[in-house]
Order: C-alpha cells, then structure tokens, then sequence
C-alpha cells in the first residue's frame, strides 16, 4: 500500500468517525431535551409549586382566581385565555401556547420571554425543579 493510499484509507475512517461521533452527540441531545419533562417528578413538582406558585395561582379548574390565573389546565393552553381573568396585553398577544419547552423557558425568567408581563416573579432557576413543576402542571386536567 502506497503512502497515498494510506493517507487516504486514514482520512476516510477519521471522516466515518466523525460523523458517528455527531449522530450519537445529536441523538444524545435529543434524548436529554425531550427526556427532561419526561423524567420530571409530579410529587416533587407539587412540592415546588407549593413553594413557588401558591402565593399567586391556584391548582384546580374551578375556584377564585388569585393576583394569576388557574394554572389547571394549562400545558397544552394558549397564554391569556382563562375565561374572566384580566391578562396584560402583553400576555393576551403573546401568541405563546404553553407547550413544557415554552413553560421552561418562561419559568426560567417570565420576563425575557414576555417583556410586559404583570407575573413578578424572577423565574425558577433549578432546571430539576422546573422539570418537576412541568410535570405537576401536566397532571392538572
């Protein structure tokens, strides 16, 4: 074997390698974005809405709104659409439906995601507390 052909037969192997290497990182990837709602903990999510939520929201379908809306039923709802509750324009125009991606970036900083929002709360920095939270809310229908 030549010294080309050396070189060459190492370059394809190195390319093959590389592309195994980017199909499992992007396959792991996937794995751990769609994992993370998925391996969240609705028991320990009720205690983290315990702790975070309950000054502001209530947890069932029927029952006097709070400074926010119910949050009973609200993955898979459009953002300012609870029938009788007083949304800032800047919820009611969001255009946002509260998929668990969309409830994680928004429980991460509310403000960054709707600028104008009324929710006073400078989000949930644990990402395990809001994949437990996310569960929770899940459960809620």
């Amino acid at each position: 074997m030549t010294m080309a052909q050396k070189t060459s037969r190492h370059e394809t192997v190195m390319i093959r390698l590389l592309i195994i290497s980017m199909i499992l990182a992007l396959g792991t990837s996937l794995v751990w974005s769609k994992g993370a709602f998925a391996a969240g903990d609705p028991a320990e999510g009720g205690k983290v809405f315990k702790r975070f939520c309950t000054t502001c929201h209530i947890a069932t379908e029927k029952g006097s709104p709070r400074q926010g809306p119910t949050l009973w039923g609200v993955v898979g709802r459009q953002a300012g659409s609870v029938e009788g509750f007083r949304y800032t324009s800047a919820n009611k125009n969001s255009h946002l439906t509260w998929t668990e991606e969309q409830l994680d970036k928004y429980l991460t900083d509310p403000r960054v995601v709707v600028p104008g929002t009324s929710m006073a709360f400078a989000g949930v920095k644990s990402a395990d507390d809001r994949a437990n939270l996310i569960a929770y809310l899940a459960t809620l229908k």
